[in-house]
Formats: C-alpha cells, structure tokens, sequence
C-alpha cells in the first residue's frame, strides 16, 4: 500500500485523511496551524514540520487548501512540496484554483520527473462521511489510474474528465449551481412566507419535492438554523463564482444567474456573514423583503 502525505487538514482535508487512516494508509500530513491537527495524529497519522517533509515521506502527495495563494504557499520556496519532489512520486491536487494556475504547477511539477493531477471533489463532511463524496480528475489517464484505488477510497464516484485543469473547470461549472440553487430556494420560502404559509412548513415541503436536489436536500433547513461551524462559507463560495464569472467571460458565455447569485453573496459579505455557510443568503434576501433573518 502506497505512503500518502496530505497537506492542508482543515475542516475537509482532515476528514479526508480521518478516511484513509480508517482504509489502512500510512499518512503524514501537515497544516499550517498544527494544532487543528492533532486530532488526526491520535488516529494514527505522523505530522510533519512542512510540506517539503510531507513530500520526502509518500509517493503519493494531497494538497487541500483554500485558493491559489494557499497552494502556492505549501508548494513554493526552501519548505514547499517541490523543494521535496521527486521522480515517480504522484501530486493530487484537491484545491478549487484556476485551471490556468494549476496547468502552470503541474509543469513545474513534470520538470521534477513527477506528475500532478487536479481532483476537486463535489460534497461536503457530510457527503464524505456518508460515503457518497464524488471526484473529478484531470491529467494523464494512465497517472489517473495508478491512484484510481486510493481515490476510490475516498469517495465511490471517481471520474476522469481529461487533462490537467479540466477537472476544475468541470468543478466550477458544478459548483456556481450551489449558490444558484440556494438562491432560488430562498425565493420560494420566502414567496410562500409572504403568501401566509408558515417557513417551516415552506421549507419542510420543498425539501421533499421533485426540486430538491441532494444540496437542497442538505443545505435547505439552513434557511431555519444555520450550522455552528459552516460547511462551505460565503468567502469559499464567491470565490468559485468568481472563478466561474472569469471563465464565462473567456469563453463568451454569459452566465445571468450566476452573476446574480454572486450579488446576493456580496451582500453577505457587507452584512458581516462572510464566515456563515452561504445559506445565509437567505438572511440577505429574507431582509430585503422585510422579513425576520
């Protein structure tokens, strides 16, 4: 069995690696604040000092940070996971980043006799825990199949979408449909609201209808409490629209609702909820029509 390394356990990277060490795997990690960690090490992983460290240990390296920035942090400089890199050993690139950005560091990585993949995944801890997570890959097929069975470990939807960056493009389209979605929902609670009808009672039937889909279904009663600890916060979730706006205009496609949708998270932002779950975009439109958030 392949030694893996993961950098970046936070809310879903340590989840991520909590699965592996339960399938088996010989884990070292690293985070940049080590004491969100520590629960992972009494499970069984060993916590490395740096990301280069994390390298030196696995053949196969995760990396599961918040935005480009963050993946150049962990990769870059005397510390980084290429300063660690070696021939043969395989990156797995679980960040939500530009597609350009991440073709630009999988070369870097092939000028080290490595490859790279991208591998965002669509769901949440939930999901995860559920055992239904999904993952997109881009990158050569046959790197895609040498990890194929750890992947699969994860979650038990793995799909190859192509090469380098076409795994995010293909997670952006996807995830500009969360905000869209939750959007939309919230105008139907609060349309039914207006008309008289109780918002628990509004929420409890649209969540058991033919529109609910799976992030409706999970994320819908957050319109009536949202989760102590988001799952997907406001700043997360802007920045994949705004990746998704960017692609839009370099593609000549216009994209109404998810400029909209973008709008409303803005709003958020301005009322002070950029760390709530992005369901608070409820609040947002609830306030506009003079409702109670």
């Amino acid at each position: 069995m392949q030694k893996i390394g993961f950098v970046g356990l936070g809310h879903m990277g340590g989840h991520v690696v909590e699965r592996l060490l339960r399938k088996g795997y010989a884990v070292t990690g690293y985070n940049r604040t080590r004491s969100r960690a520590e629960w992972l090490t009494q499970q069984g992983m060993h916590l490395a000092d740096s990301p280069r460290s994390v390298a030196e240990a696995a053949d196969v390296v995760f990396t599961m940070v918040t935005n480009a920035a963050a993946l150049s942090a962990v990769t870059e400089g005397p510390e980084g996971f290429l300063a660690g890199c070696r021939a043969n050993q395989i990156l797995v690139d679980m960040s939500t980043v530009g597609p350009a950005f991440s073709r630009s560091l999988a070369a870097r990585v092939r000028e080290k006799g490595a490859d790279m993949l991208d591998a965002p995944v669509s769901g949440s801890v939930v999901t995860l825990q559920e055992g239904k997570l999904s993952i997109m890959v881009g990158g050569p097929a046959a790197i895609f199949e040498r990890v194929r069975p750890i992947l699969l470990d994860i979650g038990p939807r793995v799909t190859h979408v192509g090469d380098n960056g076409l795994a995010l493009s293909m997670k952006i389209a996807a995830n500009l449909n969360l905000a869209v979605q939750m959007l939309a929902f919230s105008e139907s609670v609060l349309l039914a609201e207006k008309s008289g009808i109780a918002r628990e009672t509004a929420v409890d039937v649209l969540v058991h209808s033919a529109v609910a889909s799976p992030m409706i279904q999970y994320r819908g009663p957050f319109v009536l409490r949202l989760p102590e600890k988001a799952w997907f916060d406001v700043n997360m979730m802007q920045k994949d629209m705004v990746l998704a706006l960017e692609a839009g205009r370099q593609h000549d496609l216009p994209l109404p609702t998810t400029a909209a949708a973008n709008e409303f998270l803005t709003a958020a932002r301005a009322m002070g909820f950029a760390k709530e779950d992005f369901a608070v975009i409820f609040r947002v439109l609830a306030s506009m029509a003079g409702l109670p958030q």
